[in-house]
C-alpha cells in the first residue's frame, strides 16, 4: 500500500491550518488506508509511537500518547459536574473517551454519535486499547450527524463531548454559534459541555471566535489546554461551558479516590492537573480576554 503522505518510509502531516511547519512520524507498515464517505481515513504502524489514526492527513491519535487527551478532554468537564449519569459525546469514533467516561461510577449511560462509520471499525481493529470503550455495558453508539442528533434530544444530557478533528471537512459546522446552542439546548439545568479547543499557538483567531460564540450561548465559559506531542506545537486546548451561573470549573466539584490515580488507572489528568490547566501563558490569557 501507498499513501499520498507517506514518502520514503515517513509520514507527514501538512496542513493548511498550521501553515509553514509539519509533523514527521516514521512508518514501519501501512495498515489500513480508505476513502470513506466523508474523509480519508489511515491507519500506520509507527517506529516508537505505536499504530497511528490519520484522517484527512491529520493525526488524530497515537498509542504512545493518546491518552493525554483523552483523560483531559473527558475528566475535565465530568469531574466539575457535582453528578454527571448521563453523557453524550459526538466525534470520537475511536472510542477512547468512552474508555474515560465510564471510569466515573455515577455515569449510567453514555451515547456516542458519529457520522463516519469508517473511523469506529478502523479503531477496534487497530486501536483496541482505545476502541475498549465501546465494548462497556453503558456504552450507545450511534452513527449519524451530531446537528440531528442533538435537534432531537433537548434536556437530556449531564455532560456533551464534543471530540472532533479541526474544523475543516465533516467537523467544521462543530465549531459554529448554532452548534453551542443546540448544545445547550440538549442539556440539563446544571449541564457542562466539552469540546476540543485546538492550540493556541496557531488558532488563537478561530479560539477567540469559539468562546465568543459560547458566551453568548452559555453563562460560564472557560479555557483550559493539555500537552499532546504529536499535536501540532504539542499542545491541545478545551472549550468549557457551562448552564450555571457561576460555577467555578476550574476546582473539581469530584474527585477520584487517591488509590485510583495512583493504581495507573490515570495516566495524565489528576486533581491538581485539573486546576493547572486553566493557566494560560500570558499572551494566550490577554487575547483570549480569560
Amino acid at each position: 500500500m501507498t499513501h499520498p503522505n507517506i514518502t520514503n518510509g515517513w509520514f507527514k502531516e501538512t496542513e493548511t491550518l498550521w501553515p509553514g511547519q509539519a509533523m514527521t512520524l516514521q512508518v514501519t507498515e501501512i495498515l489500513h488506508q480508505e476513502k470513506s464517505k466523508f474523509q480519508d481515513v489511515l491507519v500506520f504502524q509507527s517506529a516508537n509511537h505505536g499504530n497511528v489514526l490519520v484522517l484527512d492527513g491529520v493525526i488524530q491519535a497515537t498509542e504512545r500518547d493518546e491518552f493525554a487527551y483523552q483523560e483531559m478532554i473527558a475528566h475535565l468537564p465530568l469531574n466539575a459536574h457535582p453528578n454527571p449519569r448521563k453523557v453524550l459525546v459526538i466525534g470520537g469514533g475511536d472510542g477512547g473517551v468512552l474508555r474515560e467516561i465510564v471510569k466515573h461510577d455515577c455515569v449510567e449511560e453514555v451515547t456516542l454519535v458519529e457520522i463516519d462509520e469508517a473511523v469506529v471499525k478502523a479503531a477496534k481493529k487497530f486501536l483496541p486499547a482505545m476502541a475498549v470503550g465501546f465494548q462497556h455495558p453503558k456504552v450507545k453508539l450511534h452513527i449519524g450527524d451530531g446537528f440531528e442528533y442533538l435537534k432531537n434530544n433537548e434536556s437530556s444530557y449531564d455532560v456533551i463531548i464534543t471530540d472532533s478533528s479541526d474544523p475543516v471537512g465533516p467537523a467544521e459546522s462543530l465549531f459554529g454559534e448554532t452548534f453551542y446552542g443546540l448544545m445547550r439546548k440538549a442539556l440539563l439545568p446544571e449541564g457542562i459541555i466539552c469540546t476540543q479547543g485546538e492550540c493556541p499557538w496557531l488558532h488563537l483567531s478561530i479560539i477567540k471566535d469559539v468562546l465568543e460564540h459560547s458566551r453568548k450561548v452559555f453563562p460560564v465559559v472557560d479555557y483550559a489546554w493539555a500537552s499532546v506531542p504529536t499535536y501540532p506545537c504539542g499542545m491541545m486546548g478545551f472549550v468549557l461551558c457551562c448552564n450555571t451561573p457561576g460555577r467555578n470549573m476550574r476546582v473539581p466539584t469530584r474527585r477520584f479516590p487517591p488509590a485510583f490515580e495512583a493504581g495507573g488507572k490515570l495516566r495524565y489528568y489528576n486533581a491538581d492537573v485539573h486546576q493547572a490547566a486553566f493557566v494560560l501563558p500570558q499572551f494566550a490569557k490577554a487575547a483570549l480576554a480569560l
